[in-house]
């Protein structure tokens, strides 16, 4: 198992609603020391975090979180006022809803639209797997496939459950050429990091890892 490469696969991420700059500051200097692939946190702390961590770490924040119901316009604006405010990526959350009425174009345009105000910012989609069907799942990689997103990830960490090994197979059987995959929720340390790569993820949405890692560190393994 290599440690510094399932690191460097992780979202270390702070997104409970208590959330304060010193626990925030804190998640930030881990993600440095450890050089994890970025901080995942609220909106509100994204300048501030961007300002502390300057080019050593990538800022990565939610959109539509946790329920993706808001309107587009919104979430877009969301979008545009996160990146101003330095973030590097944008995890949204697609509008559910829609998804199950059928309204797959409107689920399609509503991504192209944010990825167009992330520009060349990563924009990864959280389709929440466990309130879909496998046939949802399965249109929602090829709707996210199409409307030119980043990754699709599984989970907000706020619904019934999180990632699990058989929707991540499922989403990198099913998503077309350069969409890549994010497991969110649940992922409870080291050994199961490796088995939610193996099975296809590229990203990895949790603070469970570091926290992993710092554990054996101070047992000095």
């Amino acid at each position: 198992m290599d440690v510094k490469n399932i690191l460097s696969k992780c979202d270390h991420t702070l997104l409970g609603q208590a959330s304060t700059w010193e626990q925030i500051k804190k998640i930030c200097d881990e993600g440095m020391s450890f050089e994890t692939a970025s901080v995942c946190i609220p909106p509100s702390f994204v300048k501030q975090a961007k300002e502390y961590v300057g080019d050593k770490l990538a800022i990565c924040t939610v959109i539509g979180f946790p329920n993706g119901y808001n309107t587009t316009a919104v979430k877009v604006y969301e979008t545009k006022d996160a990146i101003a405010n330095g973030a590097d990526e944008i995890d949204m959350v697609i509008n559910i809803g829609l998804l199950k009425a059928g309204k797959d174009r409107q689920v399609c345009d509503e991504i192209r639209a944010i990825k167009a105000a992330c520009g060349e910012k990563i924009l990864k989609v959280i389709i929440e797997t466990c309130l879909l069907t496998e046939d949802e799942k399965v249109r929602m990689c090829k709707i996210v496939t199409e409307a030119g997103a980043d990754y699709i990830k599984t989970s907000t960490g706020f619904s019934k459950t999180g990632a699990t090994l058989e929707d991540v197979k499922l989403m990198y059987a099913n998503v077309g050429e350069g969409v890549l995959v994010k497991a969110a929720g649940g992922i409870s340390g080291l050994e199961d990091a490796q088995n939610f790569l193996d099975a296809g993820a590229s990203r990895l949405g949790t603070s469970r890892v570091v926290k992993a890692v710092q554990g054996i560190e101070d047992k000095g393994y």
